[in-house]
This record gives structure tokens, sequence and C-alpha cells, in this order.
């Protein structure tokens, strides 16, 4: 394997490659070296703990995951960028306690991040061959692969590992993307600069609706409502459909609880603008939609990884946590006979619902609550 240049200024190369990507619409840009031993051994730690419940590839890959250069041999150094998506005028708490309102997670309203952030990296990485021409060996990632982002980024210095398990920023918050480049260039690595700085605030931990932090700083991924309604591809397990609330993509409430989100920015990307007003759609009105509407309206969106099954699904459990009105009960009689086993089994609950009401204990983000930093 060929040996990257030696006559190159790294350095002035790595200041390059940071003005580049805040022009290709990185907030922020860094660069860390490949040792992550000591998150690879709390990721073991994590798993036979079985935390990642489906999520069998987080298993796949063995050491891949915290030796990046056994994923692409030859790299020695990792460029770590950082993308803000909260959406601008995101009132996510007024849509949390309208209950007949579908909530959807912040960054599933506008454009898959997947792709936007993938060309942009694809871009820079050919900034950096064309500037490197010779003996360049490096790959870009955007949640893709076997790839450790949220440690990564810590090292480089984009903020530190809050409680609920995100990277948090102190001038920012955590309404951010990561990804990033793999790289055999020996570039100057940034040192981490900020410690943590949750202290003793346990906000994260308390407002979560199905209590899935065992502890600080780890995710039973088998109780949080993103796993639930994403990654989850079968039943909605019975105890955790009450406290979903109106949550039917993902959800927020760890970030929204956060002090350090106080003054968080927008987004400046218009393709994370929320699309066909998924802000504040009513939880009927995407219960009715066809087959045919949800592939239309979901085009290019992460919401369409879970499928129109899995849409139905966890909008019926939203529908079976709203209030009782004529509109909920028609659209999910609607759906009682959905070729869905699945979907009718979610159906038959919420009508079950509506049918024995009853007072439901829910956890709703207030943020005249939040802790002072």
């Amino acid at each position: 394997m060929a040996s990257p240049p030696s006559d190159i200024d790294y350095r002035q190369l790595a200041l390059k490659i940071k003005d580049w990507g805040r022009a290709l619409g990185f907030q922020q840009v860094a660069i860390t070296d490949t040792e992550l031993s000591a998150s690879g051994e709390r990721l073991n730690q994590w798993l036979a703990k079985g935390y990642q419940g489906e999520m069998r590839w987080m298993s796949e890959h063995g050491p891949k995951r915290y030796h990046p250069e056994q994923l692409l041999p030859g790299t020695v150094r990792v460029i770590s960028v950082r993308m803000d998506y909260l959406p601008e005028d995101s009132d996510l708490i007024a849509v949390l306690k309208t209950e007949d309102k579908a909530y959807i997670s912040r960054y599933a309203l506008g454009r898959d991040y997947h792709k936007l952030i993938r060309k942009r990296l694809t871009t820079l990485a050919k900034d950096i061959e064309q500037a490197v021409p010779d003996s360049v060996i490096q790959r870009p990632f955007v949640d893709s692969a076997p790839v450790m982002e949220k440690p990564l980024a810590v090292k480089a210095g984009l903020g530190w590992m809050g409680k609920h398990t995100l990277v948090i920023n102190s001038e920012v918050g955590s309404w951010f993307f990561l990804g990033e480049i793999y790289t055999n260039l020996p570039l100057p690595v940034d040192e981490p600069s900020e410690q943590d700085q949750c202290g003793d605030c346990r906000a994260c931990l308390k407002v979560c609706p199905t209590d899935a932090f065992p502890e600080p700083y780890v995710l039973d991924a088998r109780r949080c409502i993103s796993y639930l309604t994403i990654e989850n591809k079968g039943s909605i397990p019975l105890e955790f459909r009450e406290p979903m609330g109106n949550r039917v993509f993902g959800c927020d409430d760890c970030q929204a609880i956060c002090p350090w989100n106080k003054a968080a920015p927008s987004s400046t990307e218009k393709d994370f603008s929320p699309r066909h007003q998924l802000d504040n759609r009513d939880l009927a009105e995407l219960f009715l939609w066809s087959e045919a509407e949800f592939l239309k309206y979901t085009e290019g969106s992460p919401i369409r990884r879970i499928g129109y099954q899995g849409w139905l699904r966890n909008l019926a459990v939203g529908l079976g946590n709203a209030p009782t009105s004529e509109q909920v009960l028609q659209a999910l009689q609607r759906r009682e006979d959905h070729p869905s086993a699945l979907v009718r089994e979610h159906v038959s609950w919420a009508l079950q619902q509506h049918r024995e009401p009853k007072r439901r204990k829910r956890k709703i983000v207030n943020p005249a609550s939040q802790p002072d930093l």
C-alpha cells in the first residue's frame, strides 16, 4: 500500500479542509485519530446486556466498528463534521401537547440527511484528492457503516457525550447531524475542547416517556420510542403504547428538555425544512393516507424506511392515545379490516382504548421546567 506524500504541509491542508467544509454548509469540521479502544469496550458491554434489541447490525463487523483502520485499511485520521438540522419555527412542544396531532422527530421532517450530507462529504473528499492527487485513501460515511460517529466527534472536539447518549456542544446544543471521512493522510489532530458539562442535571433521564435510560450515559434501545417506532418491525409492546402518546416517528423529548438546547440555532438548510406540513398534521388525516400517498409524500424522506405498514402501526397507537372524537373513531374503523395483521392488532387496541377511557399517564416536555445551567 502506497504511503501518502511526505512533502505536503499537512497543517495548512487541515486548515483548507476546514474552510472547504464550512463552505459546503458544515458548521464545524475537526480532525481526530483512530484510537477508540475505550469506546469499543463500552460498546461490547452494552451489547452483552442486549440493549441493542433487534438491531443485530450493531454487533456485526466485529472490531471494525472501533478499529477504523480495519474498516478502511490505511486509515490514520478521521475528519468529523457537524451540520445543524433544527427547523426554523419548530414548535415541537405545541404539537406534543395537542394529542390529536402527529409528532414526528425534528430530524425527519425534511429531506433524508443521509443523501444531503453524503453528497457534501463526497465533494469535500474530491477537494482533498485534488490537493493531494497521489496515494490518497479515503471514504465518507453518514450513519451508513460500522462507524462510531459519536465517540469520534467527541475526540475531535465537537462536543461531549450527554447523559442521553447524544453529543452536546456548549454553543449550539445537540440538534445536529454527524458525518465522517476516513483518510490515510497524517493530518494534525484537534484536541477535545469540551469536557462533560452535564453536571448533576438529570432532566433528560427523567423526562423519557418510557424510562429508556437504565443509568446516565446508557440507553436501553428496546425501551426507546425512536427504536420502537423505527427499528422495531413487530408489535409495539403493550407497556409502551400509552407512553408513546402521539409520537409516531421517533422522539425528541430528551433533547427538548436539555438546558443546553435553550438557545439552539435553527438550521440554514432549506432541505431540512418540514415537507407537506408534517410538523403539524392530524393523526387521523395521516392514518387515512393510501399506500400511494404515503410513498408520494415520504419520497426522499427518512420516514420512508419504516414502510406503509409501520406507518399505520405507529399512527394507530397515536390515535389510541388521542382524545375520543368522531374523526378519530371513524379513521380507526376504516382500518379494522386492513390486510396486515400487525395493523389490525394495533387498530383493535386503539379502539379498545376509546371504549374504556382511562386517565393516561404521559410525560409532556415542559420548557418551563428546564433546569438552569
